[in-house]
């Protein structure tokens, strides 16, 4: 892949991640922590837990694929709580951060192979698009969940 190539793929993969965020800010404004972290089962996640794992996930891909040293604790993201200003501003520290890393983003970065935590190296353009799918997958649960606290009987 050329410069133009990347940059192309970049501004694209940029473009949608930036969607996510802005829907994710639309579903958790105006919420109380009551709303925000509420789980419909025992087994489900509540919007603040799916919020902060998808943030996770995402910073953990994007520094990856820069092959920029990460950690990350995902464990305690499943058990996190939070009230709207508190995920309002992971989300949009999170935004930044991609915007950065995508901006900076090189052939290399989206062809080669890079190692992501325990998993096997995959090429950098890989991560993004199963990790934007990934996003997407979590922002449709939180739409079905705020659905669910909103029929409550």
């Amino acid at each position: 892949m050329d410069e133009a190539g990347a940059k192309k793929v970049a501004e694209t993969v940029g473009k949608l991640f930036a969607e996510v965020h802005e829907k994710m800010r639309e579903h958790v404004q105006g919420l109380d922590p009551g709303t925000l972290n509420w789980s419909p089962l025992p087994k489900a996640n509540s919007i603040a837990v799916l919020v902060t794992h998808t943030i996770g996930s995402e910073l953990e891909m994007i520094r990856s694929v820069r092959s920029i040293p990460t950690q990350r604790d995902r464990e305690s993201e499943f058990k996190v709580e939070s009230d709207e200003k508190r995920l309002l501003e992971l989300i949009d520290q999170a935004a930044r951060e991609v915007d950065e890393h995508i901006a900076a983003l090189t052939p290399a970065d989206l062809s080669e192979l890079r190692p992501r935590g325990d998993r096997p190296p995959r090429p950098g353009l890989d991560w993004l698009v199963s990790n934007y799918g990934h996003a997407r997958e979590h922002l449709a649960q939180i739409e079905l969940t705020k659905q669910l606290y909103d029929s409550r009987t």
